[in-house]
């Protein structure tokens, strides 16, 4: 237990949590259930939320899920999914956040996981804090009344269109091989496998119940909805393992004729567009962060990621909230690396919340050396680098949390 100007800081009890869920309800403007709450108490499972009490009310917590993260190369890391993060608007700009993250992240780093991770309301918050934004997610949309498949674009056929409660294993089964090779994407629990099947009403977002296409090494989920100019389809889930499965469902999906257009959520290099004979039909109207990672132990999450080239560097990881930084020797031979402190010169120096941008292979060093985030000694030492950082496969998150 720890103080702040007369804010008290400790580990939640039994009876905080009533409490607790009413500050969610607040932060998050979002009426929470009794099943709503079981359920998220179930997935964090692990060690209780910390809060932060003014007297007796509870005006700040933060807690976290056990997590499986997929990393580069196919790799699994333990890590801390943080989440559910409030202070309560009467008590803000008091240090209760960096108070509260600052007991908690020592209780993580206490658990020997090499990452924490999470998903942020707010951009402007979380890179104090070491994390960085490590995968991208575009929203794009098709008008299907015009598209074309390109001639020579693939078409494997395959896919049938099922009821997705009643085969749910041709889900889960995808699932679990698509993220076993994506970096960035969770294990997923049964308990939201089966809040996703349950597809309650109250969770449709105004669409229609779920339907579901499946391709044996692909699927897609999918509600119809309306709005100002007609029907559409907005795609919630798109997991494919192979290309000719990502090919055969999108075909799948261009052909629902009592649609106008399909919504959809993908990385910035889905290759949909190259699918068609007018790529500009899938037009993005934006592109934003999912996954933010916060590396707890860089000897440790480097060594588990595999590297797309060999690499002898020297960098200096700054981070300015807990004393993960230091000085690393980074050496990579046939993808696996060998990371140990050194006291040798820097040849790259970066703070810690970009080397948590770059670890899943979503970003360029490059960028962040444009944008006087990164230094690197020469061009050369830039080009290896980012190089070894890349990833053969795009960087997505699994399941929002």
């Amino acid at each position: 237990m720890t103080s702040i100007g007369g804010i008290t800081i400790r580990t939640a009890t039994e009876q905080d949590w009533p409490k607790i869920v009413v500050l969610n309800e607040i932060c998050f403007v979002t009426p929470q259930t009794e099943e709503f709450t079981a359920h998220w108490r179930q997935l964090v499972s692990g060690e209780p939320p910390v809060i932060a009490l003014d007297g007796d009310e509870i005006v700040g917590a933060t807690m976290d899920i056990p997590m499986t993260v997929t990393v580069p190369g196919g790799g699994s890391v333990a890590a801390a999914g943080v989440t559910a993060v409030t202070v309560a608007p009467t008590h803000r700009r008091r240090g209760i956040l960096r108070a509260l993250y600052t007991e908690h992240h020592a209780r993580i780093r206490a658990s020997g996981v090499p990452l924490s991770i999470l998903t942020a309301s707010e951009g402007g918050i979380y890179g104090r804090f070491g994390y960085g934004p490590a995968t991208v997610e575009s929203t794009v949309s098709v008008d299907r009344r015009f598209a074309v498949p390109h001639p020579k674009a693939p078409d494997p056929g395959g896919v049938r269109m099922v009821h997705p409660a009643e085969t749910r294993p041709a889900f889960t089964d995808v699932y679990h091989r698509w993220q076993q090779v994506t970096p960035g994407a969770q294990v997923r629990p049964e308990i939201v496998w089966n809040r996703i099947f349950a597809d309650r009403e109250s969770e449709r977002g105004g669409g229609t119940a779920l339907f579901g296409m499946v391709h044996d090494d692909g699927y897609v989920l999918y509600r119809r909805a309306s709005g100002d100019n007609g029907s559409f389809a907005r795609v919630e889930e798109i997991r494919t393992v192979t290309g000719n499965a990502h090919a055969a469902l999108w075909r799948a999906m261009l052909g629902l004729d009592l649609v106008r257009r399909i919504e959809a959520h993908l990385t910035p290099e889905d290759p949909l567009p190259y699918l068609l004979t007018d790529g500009r039909l899938v037009r993005t109207s934006s592109r934003h962060d999912e996954l933010w990672v916060r590396i707890m132990d860089v000897p440790a999450a480097l060594e588990a990621r595999t590297f797309r080239g060999d690499l002898d560097v020297v960098v200096q990881v700054d981070d300015g909230f807990l004393d993960a930084g230091g000085t690393f020797a980074l050496t990579v031979r046939d993808g696996k690396a060998v990371c140990t402190r050194t006291d040798a010169a820097p040849q790259v120096v970066l703070d810690l919340d970009v080397l948590g941008s770059l670890y899943l292979g979503a970003h360029r060093a490059r960028t962040f050396a444009a944008a006087n985030r990164l230094w690197a000694a020469d061009a050369d030492v830039l080009d290896r680098f980012e190089h070894a950082f890349g990833s053969d496969r795009d960087a997505q998150m699994g399941w929002g949390f």
